[in-house]
């Protein structure tokens, strides 16, 4: 499952991640980036919401069928987190978390990796951080 995390107290707002961003589907409010979630299928607003079956799950990520939608807005209407929004085209856009690229532009626009791709990279980091700590603590109970 592919699922996009923010690590807020490294953003340092340089807005790289929006300017970037294909679908224009990311923002930054506080130093905190906001988009779109990827809730899972059984519990995702936007796709229950969706009158003509245009939003779907493709290998983790919550699609948008262009082609689909007719741009009644009912699923921005339905997304807690405001991350769904209607084009100049009447077209809902919403992050698609790159589904056709490796690793979604935000991830690889963020200089300070306040974005990552997997909560393991998370987790990975958190473990590391815990690990120079121990020894620190170790070296200091020696003497």
């Amino acid at each position: 499952m592919k699922e996009l995390i923010s690590i807020p107290e490294l953003c340092e707002e340089c807005s790289k991640c929006e300017r970037n961003c294909p679908q224009n589907a990311i923002r930054v409010v506080n130093g905190v980036p906001i988009f779109c979630l990827h809730c899972s299928p059984d519990r995702a607003p936007c796709l229950k919401v969706c009158p003509e079956g245009a939003i779907e799950e493709i290998d983790g990520a919550i699609i948008v069928d262009e082609d689909r939608c007719i741009g009644c807005g009912l699923c921005r209407d339905a997304c807690p987190i405001g991350a769904i929004n209607i084009n100049e085209s009447g077209v809902a856009k919403k992050c698609d978390l790159c589904i056709d690229q490796e690793e979604p532009i935000c991830v690889l626009s963020c200089p300070t990796n306040a974005l990552k791709m997997d909560s393991k990279d998370l987790l990975y980091d958190k473990r590391d951080k815990l690990a120079k700590e121990l020894e620190k603590i170790k070296m200091i109970m020696k003497y």
